[in-house]
């Protein structure tokens, strides 16, 4: 008679599986978005205030920072394209809009 014992549960042994649930990739989004917040302030405080190269940096800054929340805590990087692409194309429609509405604006003060 064969006695297999590896199937055993032997109690001092036992080490379950811990998995991470994600945490490092949060603590890597933190950091990202913490050093750009850093050098959005720096840049606030070190820029001259005229010039539009300023404010298209906030912008940039800004947009970056709306892409890693918006990717690592509405967990859009793991979706599929047609998804992204529902959300991501309206966005960019009303940036357009925007931007024409904004360089149309002094039409009717430019006569």
């Amino acid at each position: 008679m064969h006695n297999d014992n590896s199937n055993e549960y032997i109690p001092e042994t036992y080490i379950p599986h811990v998995e991470s649930n994600g945490t490092k990739e949060i603590w890597r989004t933190l950091i990202i978005l913490s050093i750009l917040t850093v050098v959005d302030i720096v840049l606030y405080f070190s820029m001259p205030p005229l010039g539009g190269f300023r404010n298209i940096t906030f912008i940039f800054l800004g947009i970056v920072k709306a892409y890693y929340i918006v990717a690592s805590f509405m967990h859009m990087k793991h979706e599929k394209v047609d998804l992204a692409a529902c959300i991501i194309v309206p966005f960019l429609l009303v940036i357009g809009l925007v931007a024409g509405l904004l360089s149309e604006g002094s039409f009717w003060l430019a006569n």
